[in-house]
């Protein structure tokens, strides 16, 4: 039965510099935003937050969504991604933490620098979610609408935090 996998990233920028990760996929470096899977029984804001905090050691406070963005990888088309894209503020760090397996480094890049390594992306979605965010593109969190398994509404907000 097919089912997307549904994804998470945080767009973060900090005096024209974007934190992004490089990471090892199947032996090659690659580009992409703090990122990943949501986890089942947790909300999609939360783990924007958890992702970024485990790739980068950085404490992120999603502020707003960026986009929704669908995505399947041509050598694997049986593959669907909806990444959920949100901007955000750093809210700490912890420099001695360990990331992710396959994280190599954090790094801050400029828009430019990140389109002059654009052999490393790993999906189309780093640079639409950077040029999404660099248009102004900002939807309020109070559209994702998050539900425990009693049916009582969950506040995205105070989980992620």
């Amino acid at each position: 039965m097919w089912k997307p996998n549904a994804t998470v990233a945080a767009v973060i920028e900090r005096d024209g510099r974007f934190l992004l990760v490089e990471e090892r996929i199947l032996g090659q470096r690659k580009l992409n935003q703090p990122a990943g899977h949501v986890e089942h029984g947790e909300s999609i804001v939360a783990a924007a937050a958890r992702e970024t905090l485990e790739e980068t050691a950085h404490h992120f406070a999603p502020e707003a969504l960026v986009g929704i963005y669908q995505w399947s990888p041509p050598e694997r088309p049986e593959l669907t991604y909806l990444r959920f894209a949100f901007a955000g503020a750093i809210t700490g760090h912890e420099p001695g933490r360990p990331l992710d397996d396959g994280i190599e480094a954090a790094v801050w890049l400029s828009r430019d620098e990140i389109a002059a390594r654009a052999d490393e992306h790993r999906s189309p979605l780093l640079l639409a979610c950077i040029d999404d965010y660099l248009a102004g593109k900002r939807y309020p969190l109070a559209l994702l609408r998050d539900f425990d398994r009693t049916g009582d509404r969950i506040d995205a907000l105070t989980e992620a935090v």
